[in-house]
Parts: structure tokens; sequence; C-alpha cells
């Protein structure tokens, strides 16, 4: 040993050992400096620039809690639907880890854990020799701490300049680890640092810390890692990517593990006899590739991605995790939640079954259809006949001749677009199922059910239309018709609801004002996303928006299952919500504002005998019968009650020329809204014959979640509502 170094070595026993952490510091540095670097780079690092290099360092280290996987489970809490991370990491305490995981790493990574205080100076004089006898770094002089350090800097980074300062090869990072080492030891055990340490390490693949590790490579718990595994992953640590096990050639994750073997003998921790029967053995994976965001959903339940692409863009629209949705999603990657979502595994089997049934996913119509539970607003179910996936290249021609012209491929059979809501999506016009505001609005202004009025087979409203609307009967006047003459005659609620009359509604709404049926329908959750619908919709122009009532504006099959939802929960509007429970990585549930994030949202947007006449009006369209009154000759979809095999209420809905076609259903458990359209071209029909699809999706749905359980009816309005 030369004289500098007996002399150097002295001197680093004594200053630990009196704990002079500004000392220690400074003469360490200046050693790890040459443990980094070849010694003639050494020479001139003075003494006074360590000095002041250590002044300016910090007197304790912010220790943020480290980036955490967030796990999404269905509502019964154990179906995984897909999990969000930066960094796949679930912390594990020590004592769910396998003793041999914590011999591994020790033998791998610092022997002397037990001996030191945050820095090694055997090791670093032990790594000074070998550098200068190899002339550069051939060894390096970390402890197990001084990497925690460096990965609680690394990891708690703010800007790209604070993460390259953790991890850059200069002496003042080397200087800055040695004293947070040090400060790290006063703090914590050395069970709490090893067990932090192997929760913080990376080991390739995208596993950071222990749990994801032994899920990646060997898809079991931390706490069963075998000898052989353990010593696999210990391995890693240096240097994940050469000695990747699930590489082409394992040679070297076979020697590394093998060495990492030796050393626990060298340590005691095996017999050599264990040691030597286990180096013969072969490394044996088991890989598991976890999921991450909603593309990454269970390739069998792929359907399940238009829920969780509803659910992400419900987070990033809270405040409670974040101040805009950079933040909130970043709290989503690292937070390691642990949500529990609404969505019901087996009625989204069914209600997607349906789906396929009628529609395959090579078709350019679009059917899709969303299940809300009254009363809390859970969205239970949405299930479209669509492949939820990135890749569109192989999709189908563009209906849409300006984008087909633009080689934009149709959205069939692959799209991530949120064709049932949750997003800025318009959506597409639902036709007569807007009825339904126009006589909740009348209901509120005390009209009752028997509100009655002759109703022609063509009106000549109030309302004025531009010159070239078909609808347009001279004087610019707006003049509807009836989808069929035999809907002519005096009307009312009942009728008017159950035969769909449009002349009956233009005229209710005359009467009530279009401006309260539109201000209804917003009461009831809907938004208006398309310029032409702002427009109509705003102060100045809603009371002369005639063609409200029969369904021209925008909306979605999530909008209209919740709006019709509030209705069978006698008038309680709930906000439409994806989740049932979210509980911190530490098992607390969210709040803000003190109230937790998961309650359902709910406030009485409807007099409880508004909403119970709206339902009796509606049991006439599905073949049900109202308690209070009667339904006319015939209705519009007259089989749901069959099918149902329960008292049901709904609306059909169809836009001109059967651009698309909707029924909305509802009993006081489920409320579910169905549609068919083209999503690439709003203006290409979808034809009379297919405006079955959606009537029999819901119908069916509805009787299969509700299999097995009581049957419900809606309760009778009070007299005063009816006459």
């Amino acid at each position: 040993m030369t004289y500098f170094l007996y002399v150097f070595m002295r001197a680093v026993k004594a200053l630990t050992l009196a704990a002079q952490f500004l000392r220690v510091g400074l003469i360490v540095g200046v050693a790890v400096a040459a443990v980094m670097y070849p010694l003639a780079a050494v020479g001139g690092l003075a003494l006074k620039s360590g000095a002041e290099k250590l002044d300016a360092l910090p007197s304790e280290m912010r220790i943020d809690a480290p980036a955490q996987t967030t796990y999404v489970y269905a509502a019964d809490g154990k179906t995984l639907i897909t999990m969000f991370y930066e960094e796949h990491r679930r912390y594990t305490k020590a004592n769910e880890i396998s003793p041999f995981m914590a011999q591994a790493i020790i033998a791998a990574e610092d022997a002397r854990f037990y001996e030191h205080n945050g820095v090694d100076p055997k090791g670093i004089a032990r790594a000074l020799v070998a550098n200068q006898q190899a002339g550069g770094v051939s060894q390096g002089a970390s402890t197990l701490t001084m990497q925690y350090v460096r990965m609680v800097l690394r990891d708690g980074a703010r800007t790209p300049a604070d993460a390259v300062a953790a991890t850059e090869q200069t002496s003042g990072r080397k200087i800055r680890e040695i004293r947070l080492a040090t400060l790290v030891e006063q703090k914590f055990t050395k069970e709490e640092i090893l067990e932090r340490y192997l929760n913080a390490a990376y080991f390739g693949h995208r596993a950071f810390g222990v749990f994801a590790a032994a899920q990646v490579f060997f898809s079991k718990h931390p706490r069963d890692l075998n000898l052989l595994e353990s010593a696999t992953l210990a391995g890693l640590v240096q240097a994940p990517s050469a000695y990747d096990p699930a590489g082409a050639d394992r040679k070297a994750a076979t020697a590394r593990r093998n060495y990492v073997i030796d050393r626990m003998v060298d340590l005691g921790h095996i017999t050599a006899e264990v040691g030597a029967a286990a180096k013969i053995k072969p490394i044996v994976l088991k890989l598991t590739n976890p999921p991450n965001d909603c593309v990454s959903v269970p390739q069998r339940r792929n359907h399940w991605g238009f829920f969780c692409d509803f659910f992400k863009s419900w987070w990033l629209s809270q405040p409670a995790f974040g101040a805009n949705q950079v933040e909130r999603e970043d709290n989503l990657r690292r937070g390691g939640y642990r949500i529990v979502t609404s969505l019901d595994p087996a009625l989204q089997q069914k209600a997607q079954r349906h789906v396929y049934n009628k529609e395959n996913t090579r078709s350019r119509f679009a059917l899709g259809q969303v299940v809300v539970e009254p009363g809390t607003g859970r969205v239970k179910s949405m299930a479209v006949n669509r492949v939820y996936s990135l890749d569109q290249s192989k999709n189908g021609d563009n209906s849409n001749p300006v984008k087909r012209r633009k080689n934009i491929p149709g959205n069939y059979p692959n799209t991530v677009n949120a064709l049932l809501g949750g997003s800025d999506l318009p959506g597409y016009q639902a036709g007569s199922t807007f009825k339904m505001f126009t006589m909740l609005a009348a209901l509120d202004k005390g009209m009752p059910l028997d509100t009655s009025f002759y109703s022609p087979h063509r009106y000549r409203s109030k309302y004025h239309t531009s010159w070239n609307d078909p609808k347009q009967c001279g004087g610019g006047r707006w003049c509807p018709q009836n989808a069929s003459k035999s809907m002519a005659g005096t009307r009312n609620m009942w009728s008017g609801f159950g035969m769909s009359v449009n002349t009956y509604f233009v005229q209710l709404e005359q009467k009530v004002g279009a401006e309260n049926a539109v201000r209804m329908a917003e009461r009831l959750g809907l938004r208006w996303r398309t310029e032409i619908d702002q427009l109509q919709a705003s102060p100045e122009k809603a009371g002369t928006w005639g063609a409200f009532t029969l369904g021209v504006a925008d909306t979605t099959p999530l909008e209209m299952a919740n709006a019709y939802a509030t209705v069978a929960a006698d008038g309680f509007y709930c906000e439409p919500l994806p989740v049932l429970s979210i509980k911190t990585a530490t098992g607390q549930p969210v709040k803000h504002h003190g109230v937790t994030v998961s309650d359902r949202r709910c406030t009485r947007a409807l007099h409880p005998a508004v909403a119970k006449a709206a339902a009796d009006a509606a049991t006439c369209v599905t073949g049900s019968g109202a308690k209070r009154g009667g339904c006319g000759p015939w209705s519009t979809a007259p089989q749901v009650r069959g099918i149902v095999q329960r008292p049901v209420a709904g609306k059909t809905g169809t836009t001109d020329n059967t651009r698309a076609a909707w029924f909305v259903g509802m009993t006081p458990e489920l409320a579910a809204a169905s549609f068919i359209a083209d999503p690439d071209n709003p203006f290409n029909n979808v034809g009379d014959w297919n405006s079955w699809k959606p009537i029999q999706t819901v119908a069916q749905t509805l009787r299969d979640g509700l299999a097995g359980k009581p049957k419900k009816s809606f309760e009778p309005p009070p007299m005063w509502i009816v006459h």
C-alpha cells in the first residue's frame, strides 16, 4: 500500500469515527474523484474548492415517496382492467421480501453494508487501487446507501438539469452523495435503508423495485423468490441491459448470477455446497408484460378499453388530482392509487355480446350502448362494435369524401375515439329521444300529463327557418310533419310520447318555450360541443330553436343514458361516475375539499312528481302501459316489455332520413342508451331497416343485467300532475 493511501485511510477512519461531516466529506470527496476518474484527473481538485462545494450542500435530503404504479380494477375489486405508470413499482415492506433477495443484493453491491456508516473507506481504498492499476474506472466505491441517495435525487428531480446532476460523473456529485449518505444512515436503520433501496432500484424492462422485478421476470411476489431468482435479480442492478436474462444470450446474466452466488457463499449467507449446486442450474424465467394505460387492457377483454378511456378522461378533469391535466396525468402514473371502477364485468360482457350480434367490427356504422345506474350515476357498461387500438393502418375506407381524399382511414374496426361519450366528441343527433326534455319542461312549468293538442300530419309552427329547409312552408315558417299520417289526431303526453308525434311536441314546445326545453336538457347533463349547437342554445337564440324538440342537437349515449337515469331516480341527477373507490398508496380515500372524490355527486334536478309523470308517459313507448292514462292505439317499441320481462320505460329516436337511430330505456335500477350511426360521416344514412338494433340491444341488456333480481315498477305520479 502506498504512503499516500496509508495516510488517506488513517484520516478517513479517524474522521468517520469522530462524525465530523464537513471534513469527512472533503477528504473522502477527493478520494472519490480518484475512484471516478483516472488519478491524473484528480490532481487539479483543490481542497479549498472541495470545501466550498461541501459548504453549499444541504444539511438534509428531501425524500419524496417513490413513484408507484396505479392499479385500476373492475367493480368486483379483483378483476384488473389495467395499470398506469411511468416507473412500474409497488412499494413492498421488508417482511414481504424473500430473505434471499436481501442477502443477494448485499452480496452483489455492498458486502460491508452492515459495517459502515454510509461511506465505506475500505471500499474506496480498494477501488482506488484497482482504478490506479487499471488506469481508468474499473471498480466503483458506492455503498448501498450512496446508491440509494443517487436514486432519491434522480427520482426527486423536478427539472432535466436536476436529473442530470443526480447522475453526472463528477466529483461534486460524489461529494454530495457521501454527505447525504451519512445523513441517511443517521435517519434510518440499516433494515429501512435496505427496504428503501430494494424498492427504488431499477432492474430493467421498466421494472423499478423488487415487486415489479419479481413480477416481470418470474411472475411472482417478492416473498416467493428463491435463491436463484434472487441472485439473478440482484445481478441486474449494476447493469440491467448487459445482464438481461430475457435477452437472446444468457451467458452474461448467468455469469453475473453465479458471481452473486459466490459472494453469498463468501459472506456466509449460504453454504459452498448450496452455492455449487445452484450455479449449475439454468436461469428459468416466467416473463410478464405488465399492462400500461388503456391500450393494454386484456386482449380478450379489448372492449374494456372504451370504458377505460372514459375513466381516464374523467380523471383528467378532476381538480382533486392536480391543478391541470399535466399534473393529473402525472399523479395517475406516479401516485400508486388503487382504483375500483364502476365497470360491471358480467354486464359489460353481455352488453358487448348483444352489440356484436347485431353489428360486426367491420361495419362503417357504429352500434354503441352505455348503461348507467339511476341514483348514483355509476357507469356500469360501455359497449361498441369497435376494437380499441391505436393501429388504424388496416382500417376500412372513410365514408367522408373529404377525409377519404386526404387518405384518412375510416374509424373501423380499430379506434380509440370516445364514440360513447366522456370527452369532447360532439356525438350524434338523437332524434325524438329529445322529446323527453320538452315533456319535462312542460311538466315542470305546471302542465299536466293530459295536456292535449290536435296534432295534424303537418303543422305550421311559429318558428322560422331558412329558405332552403325542406320543412319551410312559406313565409319562412318551419312546418314539421309526423313520420306517419296515422299519428294525426288529438294527443296528450301519454299518446304523443308513446307514438312519437312530432306535431304534438312542437306545439307543446311552443307553449312551454323552446328555451325551457333547452335548459331542461342542460339540467340533466347535456352539453353543447359544436359551434351551431352552442349558438342555438345561447340565451339569445334558445327561444327560437323550434327543432330542438326533434333532437337536432348532438349528444352522446353517456349523456342520454344519464339523463333518463335522472327520471328513473325520481328526479335526482347524478354526475356520470366511473369509480366506486379511490385510495392512495397508503390506503386512504382520496378527498377534495373534505369530500371523498369517489362519492356519488347528486342533486335534485326535478320535482319527484315531474319525474314520476315523465316515467309514466315513457312506459307507453315500450308496451308496459301507463298507470295514469291511455297510451294511444300503438307505440314505437312495443316489443321491449316482452324482452325485458319487467316494467320498463323508454323512447325511440330517429333523425332526418334515418342518419342515426336511437333507443333509451330505463327501469328503476338501470338506464341504457344505444345508437347506430356513422361516426365518419353523420350525413351517411343508416336506414330504417337498422332502427331495430338499438331497441333490441338495450332491451336485451336490461333483461340480462336485471336477471334474478326482484321486479320493480315505477311509482305512479300524483293525480295533481295528471289532470
